[in-house]
């Protein structure tokens, strides 16, 4: 869509739908954003992000992308106060009955809320004298046909409205989450819904704020990361959060789902396995109730498949390839799509067909899904279109079993797979010449019996004891 006089719609307010239309104002005259919520002045949860209340992390490749689209935003993130945490020193670990050094940190995660960091995603945004947003409206289906989407049918919101009108538009945009109903939008107008990928774990997680009393966070170390596998099932993280609370969110799988009652809350610390968290939240003040959630599937869109699509649409975010929320992923990679649309729609040496661009966001999605799905489908219990592994897949699943392995206690795997997970590096930086012999001809390193207390450095690392106590 290369010219002036074009208009470009996006459905969907959050992330994946700002940074969209952020990219496209730079190729269309006017760019509309339909939300179904309205935006408050300030930050604050909202309906349309029923996860918001929950952990969030934004990953180092994530913080790339958005500075990438919006230079100095990640500047602005900082001075608002949101956390900066390093992995793995900054935070206390066990994963696969282990507990990891904390050696110097090689990526940085930030902890602040959701709703922080999409307030000021808007601000910057909706400054933006060619975006205009249209509040309190619902997209309900798309105009055109089968070879050309020509807008979306707009239905207003609340008060018992109904009524229906067009909005016109070359491009229209589906950035309306892991709900997107665009599957039911195509077929009205005969074309084909995209297959999908689908692998569903079960899993459930609840979330509560808390304030450290005390200060057994916040000095020698920021939080705490019990990560689930398929022998441990029960998860936890402890995080710091913009106004210096603590979030803690409990994950587990059905049956076991995490409990939202005050006291249930509390005690499923007791599942975890070793007491180091639930001695802390003994000690720490809960200042919010429990909030559950269970939509945790991961599920992708195959629009680059073959079938009868327009031109004139796009999905992406969440809408496109919905992931594992506890992998911490979305907001990296609504942030890398909308790179990915940008770079797709700046390239002079080819035409940016429909199909091109789409296939060009949903492979920056590809490398978070191999870590979602390639690690739900292992889980106990998990079903869904993708659960089986194909032969080229076994190999590689036996070496990154090794990865695993010394992931925890050497510094050289650790930093590189630590850079996989966060997006900056690919899965391929794994089998470097320096990863791989150590993969697999190191030896496995000793294993940490309680978690360490103290960053690693000048003084020997010391270990807290089975009390759980950081000071």
């Amino acid at each position: 869509m290369r010219g002036g006089g074009r208009h470009a719609v996006v459905v969907g307010g959050s992330l994946a739908g700002l940074l969209a239309a952020r990219v496209l104002v730079e190729h269309a005259e006017r760019v509309t954003v339909v939300e179904r919520d309205r935006f408050a002045a300030e930050a604050g949860p909202r309906p349309g992000v029923p996860q918001g209340r929950h952990t969030h992390v934004l990953l180092d490749g994530g913080q790339r992308a958005l500075d990438a689209v919006l230079p100095g935003f990640m500047d602005e993130l900082r001075a608002a106060g949101s956390p900066r945490v390093g992995m793995p020193d900054d935070v206390v670990q066990f994963q696969r009955g282990r507990w990891f050094r904390r050696t110097p940190a090689s990526t940085y995660l930030h902890t602040g809320t959701r709703p922080q960091l999409e307030h000021l995603l808007r601000q910057r945004v909706l400054a933006h004298p060619a975006i205009e947003v249209v509040e309190g409206a619902e997209a309900v289906g798309l105009l055109g046909d089968a070879a050309r989407v020509r807008g979306v049918v707009l239905r207003e919101r609340g008060d018992g409205a109904r009524d229906e009108r067009p909005l016109a538009a070359d491009l229209v945009v589906d950035a309306s989450g892991r709900g997107t109903r665009a599957a039911r939008w195509l077929a009205r107008i005969g074309a084909d819904a995209p297959p999908e990928e689908t692998i569903e774990t079960g899993l459930a997680y609840a979330s509560r704020v808390y304030r450290d009393r005390g200060g057994r966070l916040g000095g020698q170390a920021l939080g705490f990361n019990i990560v689930a596998d398929p022998t441990q099932t029960y998860g936890c993280v402890v995080l710091p959060l913009e106004d210096g609370t603590c979030i803690v969110t409990f994950s587990g799988l059905r049956g076991d789902e995490p409990p939202t009652g005050d006291e249930e809350f509390a005690a499923f610390a007791k599942r975890l396995p070793h007491p180091v968290v639930h001695q802390w939240l003994r000690a720490a003040e809960p200042l919010t109730p429990a909030y559950g959630f269970r939509q945790t599937a991961n599920v992708r869109r195959r629009y680059d498949l073959p079938g009868r699509r327009p031109a004139g649409f796009l999905a992406t975010g969440d809408a496109l390839c919905t992931f594992n929320p506890i992998y911490g992923q979305g907001m990296a990679v609504a942030a890398r799509n909308a790179v990915a649309l940008r770079d797709a729609l700046a390239d002079s040496r080819r035409t940016p067909t429909t199909r091109r661009v789409q296939a060009a966001i949903l492979a920056s999605s590809g490398q978070a899904w191999d870590i979602s799905a390639g690690s739900d489908k292992k889980m106990p219990g998990a079903t869904g279109n993708a659960v089986g592994s194909s032969a080229l897949e076994r190999p590689v699943a036996w070496y990154l079993g090794r990865v695993l392995e010394r992931y925890a206690s050497d510094p050289v795997v650790g930093d590189a797979f630590r850079s996989v997970l966060t997006l900056t590096a690919p899965l391929t930086s794994l089998f470097a010449p320096r990863v791989a012999g150590r993969v697999l001809f190191g030896a496995v390193g000793a294993a940490l019996v309680e978690p360490p207390r103290e960053r690693e450095g000048a003084a020997p690392v010391s270990q807290l004891g089975r009390t759980g106590e950081l000071a």
